[in-house]
């Protein structure tokens, strides 16, 4: 079976007789009194009934649905509902400012809200009516002002439209590292056609094989976890476990009932549920196959997880990409290459380009004409995945592109052999270090720092260091001996995971921290790409 309509997606693999069982942390939102444990044919009918639920509700084709509620995985059963009754799902992630989430549903202008009574609350207590700017605003618990549970909505017949391949098929909007995200908007060509269905193929060694049981722990409003459904359930494994959060003992239980033999997760989400590597019977001895994307993970991390595995030869896939393009590169990590040395520990080698799929070049960022191999620049990628637009910034969209090619806004190089080297991002990159991969040496000598962040400035400043740690303390002299050899760096701040500023991806919002710890936000680049 290969993944096509995403709104049919579970009945097909129903009629195909696929067993896969999923287990969840929680019961779903969508459908909290049916537990945490879901066959097939069982998701069909949810699919199927929210899809009528949501037409019944004012749902039409083409027509844009946003769905914005706490983590789970019924973000992507929402999104299938919706493209079922024909309309548009946008993802937005609940972990979103109530101020962006006003902003990114103005400029979405949906047909209906789904929510959660909770979230309009929190919204609404900071003057930002979400239900306001909806035409119909659903809650998946209890009612709300100016919102009705979905469960209280009478389904009407049942709904399928199909659309052209061209056409928009969902929205999810990017990390918003930097301000507010972009909404990025893909149709079925791109992301199932071009990517969905080229993970599907059963390569050997890192395909999705029947006896598997996959492990997913991620941010469920993103467009991966779309993708990656439709891949998943297409591929019919033994079984899934879905984790909505990163509290290490919660999912510790369920890791051990069912352990995984492919896992992918967030790199925060991999840094918070490292302890269980180290566990007695640790939930992660199973696994072949460990995969990354958003960002990249830490070398100790990687190491940590492929020591915790008892197979043989375990191995870890580190995808780079952006929402707009889907992955571009993949590197592949195995126990002897993230090393044991500062000199050869490094993720910032992202591998080469997907054969036959992207293409990748450097450029100069005040020229935009080419640079040969070797030499600093911006990565600019073509890719036959890349998204239709920006909803509500065709501007944007538009200066993000040139001849053809599609600007990363990630400062990096092309060496001799094709191979990527990711340096920083252009808005946050001093010039004069690697901001990335200072923090690669850092966490390499501070094995106590949960991550480390640093943070270009303009004017010549030096770069601030940010350790984070359990208990928000580090000895002055573990610092000394660590920053010994670096670039210059000013005194380093120490915090807590919680009190450093997160995207939904859990990345580190970094203007959002040094305007926090400094007052002063100004960026080293332009932050023109981003």
């Amino acid at each position: 079976m290969k993944p096509y309509d995403m709104g049919v997606l579970f009945d097909e693999a129903a009629e195909r007789g696929h067993t896969t069982v999923v287990h969840l942390d929680r019961p779903l939102d969508l459908a909290p009194e049916d537990g945490t444990r879901w066959t097939v044919p069982a998701l069909a009918d949810l699919v199927a009934t929210t899809a009528a639920r949501l037409a019944a509700a004012g749902a039409r084709p083409c027509d844009r649905v946003a769905v914005v509620k706490e983590n789970h995985w019924d973000y992507d059963l929402l999104a299938c509902a919706a493209v079922r009754a024909g309309a548009v799902p946008a993802q937005l992630s609940g972990q979103l400012e109530p101020a962006v989430l006003a902003t990114l549903l103005a400029r979405l202008e949906p047909a209906v809200l789904v929510t959660s009574a909770a979230l309009l609350e929190r919204c609404r207590a900071t003057g930002n009516d979400l239900a306001s700017l909806a035409g119909t605003t659903l809650t998946v618990d209890e009612a709300a002002p100016r919102a009705v549970p979905l469960a209280d909505v009478a389904p009407g017949p049942a709904v399928h439209r199909r659309r052209h391949d061209d056409e928009p098929l969902v929205i999810n909007h990017t990390s918003g590292t930097t301000g507010v995200p972009k909404l990025v908007v893909h149709s079925t060509r791109t992301i199932i056609r071009k990517l969905a269905r080229f993970e599907a193929v059963p390569y050997p060694g890192i395909g999705v094989r029947r006896d598997d049981t996959l492990l997913h722990a991620g941010s469920y409003a993103h467009g991966r976890t779309f993708c990656w459904t439709g891949v998943a359930f297409s591929r019919a494994p033994e079984a899934m476990v879905l984790l909505s959060g990163a509290d290490p003992d919660a999912a510790d239980p369920l890791l051990r009932a069912h352990p995984p033999t492919i896992a992918e997760a967030l790199p925060s989400t991999y840094v918070r549920l490292q302890e269980l590597t180290s566990r007695l019977d640790n939930a992660f001895r199973r696994v072949r196959l460990f995969i990354s994307t958003y960002d990249a993970v830490h070398p100790p991390t990687i190491r940590a997880y492929l020591a915790a595995s008892r197979r043989r030869n375990p191995v870890w896939m580190q995808g780079w990409g952006q929402t707009e393009t889907g992955p571009l590169t993949f590197r592949f990590h195995t126990r002897r290459s993230p090393g044991d040395g500062e000199r050869t520990a490094t993720a910032r080698d992202l591998g080469r380009p997907i054969p036959v799929k992207t293409r990748l070049r450097v450029v100069d960022p005040r020229t935009q004409l080419p640079l040969p191999r070797g030499r600093t620049g911006l990565l600019q990628a073509r890719t036959a995945a890349l998204a239709l637009g920006y909803v509500g910034e065709e501007d944007r969209w538009a200066d993000k592109q040139h001849q053809g090619w599609w600007n990363t806004g990630d400062i990096g190089l092309l060496r001799r052999d094709g191979s990527v080297r990711l340096l920083d991002r252009e808005v946050d990159n001093p010039g004069r270090i690697s901001c990335l991969e200072t923090e690669d040496r850092l966490e390499e000598r501070l094995p106590e720092a949960l991550e480390c962040v640093v943070l270009g400035r303009p004017d010549d400043k030096d770069p601030l260091p940010v350790v984070v740690t359990r208990d928000g303390c580090l000895d002055p002299l573990r610092w000394k001996t660590a920053a010994d050899g670096l670039p210059p760096l000013a005194d380093p701040v120490v915090l807590t995971w919680d009190e450093v500023p997160r995207t939904g991806t859990g990345k580190v919002r970094r203007a959002a921290l040094l305007r926090q710890l400094t007052g002063d936000s100004d960026t080293c680049g332009t932050g023109r790409w981003t």
